[in-house]
């Protein structure tokens, strides 16, 4: 999709035309079927629109209405405006000024021979017909770009909202995120913080965890789930994972507590499931052991928001769950975000506190140690948007996954979702015998690749005191060694998966050629 920018006389023009019902020329109805069928996002710059409505005049009414329906206004910022007027052709300078929001995958389409000539990226409106994916063939790992031109003019506004009545700090966008967010995932309370690990750290602050403590997790997880544990001076004992869904298993999990429990090594307080790349453990057997235990469940849903597990979302299991509003979530922000999630009302108000300064009636009455944890109004501006769409990006990000499973069957282990369960695919990981030879095609194909995660955190250093090593959780260090990642995101075509699929087909075929061969002699 191409983001195709107007200029005042395409506008007049089409728009006169629509008024007048005069037949239209043939490169005018290809534009207004264009419009009509979405095909490419199609933009007017604001500091353009007081003239155009002066040109087409009362006269053009609702045909006018109607067309600033089908289309989007791109933002002229008073200083750049002001900047401009000292040029010889204003608008056409405000016009390329405005395009520098939509990165480089615009065109301005114009009847101004000048204007055409003095850019290379605006052309006649002749030639709409020859205009095509503007790309330089490479891809995304994460597609935020694309994203954000479809929802920009909201963002700005509600960021220009915040600059406007001052509250940077628990603005109204806090308690209206909250309060969506609540609707979204049907949790009683939601509370914003500032990061996905204040969320984490705040979560086990409000059960009081600390020395002596002991706290059940995966070792095939991002360090923050486990760093918590240590921060507040409590034992973390990794718990190996299943092998089909890389998720902490239950069997593993039971079997951990027990030799804790025979080893007297502290006292049982709660167990962190992680929910991998998106897809939701098995909260029917976890939950079921901590009741047994008497134990906590803290969902750690960091790359899981909107995900389901036999009919609810993630973010709503255990006690209480926390998620991750980092950029490339599958629900992320501009900057660093989080949230916790619970139906326990004594634990929410216990959180609240805990997220300014262990505050009690007022700032200044602290009823326990507390952080400074709260989320930035500017951040809650950006996700209210992005929230909006967030149910149609989640099944885009289904029909991605189907169709890379679909291309890629046979020729690496793609993932497995559990009956009844439905990931929000924060990645879309593969294990292979030849990841290396894949990850380094895909990279001479302009194709970005990841490794999550290379280093399971039993053998990192920051947890060498634990005594862990190689070997002692089989199943995470086999994966490690095997998995990578394509690019996942919503907007992802059959097109580029179809790229994707060619070049590890290319390897993957060259590979077991050699090994044949190898055989053979």
């Amino acid at each position: 999709m191409v983001n195709i920018v107007l200029d005042v006389d395409v506008v007049v023009n089409l728009v006169s035309h629509l008024v007048s019902q005069e037949e239209q020329s043939e490169v005018y109805s290809l534009l207004q079927n264009q419009i009509d069928a979405q095909e490419n996002r199609f933009w007017v710059v604001s500091a353009a629109l007081p003239l155009i409505s002066h040109l087409l005049g009362k006269e053009a009414g609702d045909k006018w209405k109607d067309f600033l329906d089908q289309v989007q206004v791109l933002s002229s910022y008073g200083l750049e405006m002001k900047e401009s007027f000292s040029q010889k052709d204003s608008l056409a300078t405000m016009t390329l000024k405005a395009v520098q929001s939509l990165h480089n995958n615009w065109v301005v389409l114009s009847e101004k021979e000048d204007f055409i000539a003095s850019h290379e990226k605006v052309v006649a409106v002749s030639k709409l017909a020859t205009i095509s994916q503007i790309s330089d063939n490479s891809l995304p790992f994460i597609d935020l770009q694309t994203q954000q031109e479809r929802i920009l003019p909201q963002i700005e506004r509600n960021i220009a909202n915040v600059l406007r009545h001052g509250k940077y700090i628990m603005g109204p966008e806090i308690s209206n995120l909250e309060k969506n967010l609540c609707s979204f995932l049907d949790v009683k309370h939601s509370i914003s913080c500032a990061s996905g690990t204040d969320a984490l750290l705040m979560a086990l602050m409000a059960y009081e965890i600390g020395p002596g403590d002991i706290i059940f997790t995966s070792p095939f997880t991002f360090i923050a789930t486990a760093e918590v544990v240590q921060l507040l001076g409590a034992t973390t004992i990794f718990v190996d994972i299943d092998p089909s869904t890389y998720n902490i298993s239950p069997e593993k999990l039971r079997e951990a507590i027990t030799q804790a429990k025979a080893e007297g090594k502290g006292r049982l307080r709660g167990i962190i499931p992680v929910d991998l790349f998106g897809l939701p453990a098995d909260y029917d057997a976890i939950e079921a052991i901590a009741k047994e235990e008497d134990i906590f469940v803290l969902e750690d849903a960091a790359q899981s928001m909107g995900a389901i597990y036999k009919g609810r979302r993630a973010c709503s299991f255990g006690h209480l769950a926390t998620t991750s509003f980092f950029p490339a979530k599958p629900l992320g922000g501009y900057g660093d975000g989080g949230g916790i999630f619970t139906n326990d009302d004594a634990l929410a108000e216990k959180l609240r506190s805990i997220r300014v300064h262990g505050q009690g009636s007022n700032k200044y009455d602290n009823v326990r140690i507390g952080i400074n944890g709260r989320l930035d109004a500017m951040q809650a501006a950006v996700l209210l948007p992005k929230l909006e769409i967030f149910p149609e990006e989640l099944e885009a990000r289904q029909r991605v996954a189907q169709t890379y499973n679909q291309k890629l069957a046979g020729l690496v282990e793609v993932p497995h979702t559990p009956e009844g369960c439905q990931s929000a695919w924060a990645q879309y990981s593969v294990l292979s015998d030849y990841r290396s030879e894949c990850q380094s095609a895909l990279k001479d194909a302009g194709i970005p690749t990841a490794v999550y995660y290379p280093k399971p955190l039993h053998r990192q250093d920051a947890f060498s005191h634990l005594g862990y090593k190689m070997g002692d959780f089989p199943v995470t260090d086999a994966v490690s060694e095997k998995i990578f990642s394509l690019p996942m995101h919503p907007y992802l075509t059959e097109e580029q998966i179809d790229r994707i699929a060619n070049v590890i087909r290319k390897v993957v075929d060259s590979q077991q050629t050699k090994e044949s061969v190898a055989v053979g002699s």
